[in-house]
């Protein structure tokens, strides 16, 4: 088993498990998309992280195996990775991407599909494939450059280089950096602020945000409105509104 799928609070757990650097190769990028089926399929759940074991996120592709693919199986590896950040990115629940030791190629671009970074101080983060030859093919050159600003993205992805923890935290490449033995706490943390309000309305505005990085603002406006509209029409709208009027009035003013 290469990713430990484990349930915490309601939270889904995905910790990467391939000993020394959770390289991807093709058994953990089946594993994991096996994993995420199955949190698809599971009710109740109302957030996913991903994690890895022995020290690291994941340092990415597995070369060896890459070199020595070839034709229809070189396709096939590419467009396996690049569909897993993609399900990864449209799950509708908050991901979390908890990061220590190596982000690296494919591992980085993991946490890039996921809507939060948290990390250690351990953690590097970089996309080396710029000196392989290659160039990131599992999202990193279209979602760094619309988190970080294009001229830092060409720096990290032409150069190759490994940004570290503080450099990530300071250019906004991840969220928040905690202690080690810290980690598993700041996300839940992070995590209780999304997941205790209701699933369908924060499903709807990850899409909305999501759309707003993605096309012309009009089309973000309507999309905005066409996900607002429902909402308001639902039932559960008038009990939300009295617990939100009561802790108004209950404010210091």
């Amino acid at each position: 088993m290469t990713v430990r799928l484990e349930i915490d609070q309601a939270v889904a757990w995905l910790r990467l498990d391939r000993p020394p650097l959770n390289l991807f190769d093709t058994g953990l990028q089946l594993a994991a998309e096996q994993a995420l089926q199955e949190v698809r399929a599971r009710t109740g759940i109302r957030a996913v992280v991903f994690t890895g074991l022995h020290g690291h996120f994941s340092a990415g592709g597995d070369v060896r195996e890459m070199a020595t693919l070839s034709g229809e199986a070189v396709a096939e590896y590419a467009a396996r990775i690049s569909r897993l950040t993609r399900e990864v990115a449209a799950l509708p629940l908050p991901v979390v991407a908890a990061v220590q030791g190596y982000a690296l190629g494919g591992g980085c671009e993991l946490a890039l599909a996921a809507d939060f970074r948290i990390c250690t101080p351990t953690a590097r983060f970089g996309l080396p494939e710029t000196p392989l030859g290659l160039i990131p093919g599992a999202g990193g050159t279209q979602r760094l450059p619309r988190l970080i600003g294009s001229s830092r993205a060409k720096d990290i992805v032409f150069s190759g280089r490994q940004v570290d923890a503080e450099e990530a935290a300071r250019i906004g490449l991840v969220d928040e950096v905690v202690p080690a033995g810290d980690l598993h706490t700041a996300v839940m943390q992070w995590l209780a602020r999304c997941t205790a309000h209701p699933a369908a309305a924060v499903a709807a505005a990850k899409r909305a945000i999501d759309a707003s990085m993605e096309g012309p603002l009009e089309e973000g406006l309507d999309l905005e409105h066409d996900l607002f509209a429902p909402l308001l029409a639902a039932g559960e709208r008038t009990r939300h509104f009295h617990s939100f009027q009561k802790a108004l009035a209950q404010a210091p003013s």
